[in-house]
């Protein structure tokens, strides 16, 4: 089940939380509940990705991003991704998610997130979303000057490039 009283609360936590830069990093933490555990009595991976969406969400409403989506009935997609992990989260961790934009290019923004228990890395994924609407992809510079945000450049880092080419080479339709 998907955690929507964890969103909730770290959505109206988000709205009194003083606004960030697009490119700041954006921190979310909140405690491994009984309801985010396998049966190895541990996060799943399919939770983990899950719960990454609430660290997103948290950037996209502290960086006003979720007004302008809002105001235009627009959608925030992810169009791929690249997981590490590394260690376990267990019941009552504290986590904290760590959310950062990394880089944009004509169509899609890059997102980095990690996760972290005891000051220790135990995840990381690298995300291409899109913005969308009825029509498909909005164009990156549409949306940043719908945030009132008239240029904004970042070079892609090195790994992220190397992801995005790698991504560029995956068969489509997928084998087998």
């Amino acid at each position: 089940m998907y955690p929507l009283i964890r969103l909730l609360t770290s959505s109206i936590k988000a709205r009194f939380s003083s606004r960030i830069s697009v490119s700041d990093l954006c921190e979310t933490t909140f405690r491994c509940r009984p309801w985010d555990l396998d049966m190895f009595m541990e996060v799943n991976n399919g939770r983990m990705l899950t719960l990454y969406d609430i660290g997103r969400f948290d950037l996209s409403i502290r960086t006003g991003l979720s007004e302008v989506l809002r105001r235009n009935r627009w959608g925030f997609a992810v169009a791929g991704s690249s997981v590490r992990y590394r260690r376990r989260v267990r019941m009552f961790d504290r986590v904290t998610i760590r959310t950062q934009l990394v880089g944009i290019d004509d169509r899609w923004t890059y997102v980095a997130q990690s996760m972290w228990v005891k000051g220790q890395p135990a995840s990381s994924v690298l995300l291409r979303t899109a913005v969308t609407s009825k029509s498909g992809g909005v164009p990156t510079q549409k949306v940043l000057d719908e945030m009132g945000l008239e240029q904004w450049e970042t070079e892609l880092p090195e790994w992220v490039r190397s992801w995005v080419e790698g991504d560029a080479l995956r068969p489509w339709p997928p084998e087998p």
